[in-house]
């Protein structure tokens, strides 16, 4: 599947705060274990838990799945990922590029 540009990202965001927040955690830091297929990228984001959040996204629906308590969906877990995806950061090989 082509990689979603940023524009297509914030049209899915609920509200504007939701992207502002999504832009904190677009960064490579708090991420581990991504991945992306044609049809699926997803990962764990590091929060202020013990556990950190499955996050993933089904971009054909799109479909959005975090383990967060957030009510807003997409969640800013899933736009940031979704973000980094776009912007090149998860690669082809669904690793966060050095």
């Amino acid at each position: 599947m082509t990689r979603w540009t940023a524009s297509q990202v914030s049209e899915v965001a609920p509200d504007a705060s939701s992207l502002a927040a999504a832009r904190k955690l677009a960064v490579p830091g708090p991420w581990r274990e991504t991945g992306c297929s044609d049809v699926l990228v997803w990962g764990q984001c590091q929060g202020s838990g013990k556990t950190p959040y499955q996050v993933s996204v089904d971009l054909v629906g799109p479909a959005y799945r975090c383990a967060c308590p957030s009510r807003k969906f997409p969640c800013k877990h899933a736009l940031a990922l979704l973000m980094l995806w776009s912007e090149g950061v998860i690669d082809e090989s669904g690793q966060i590029a050095a």
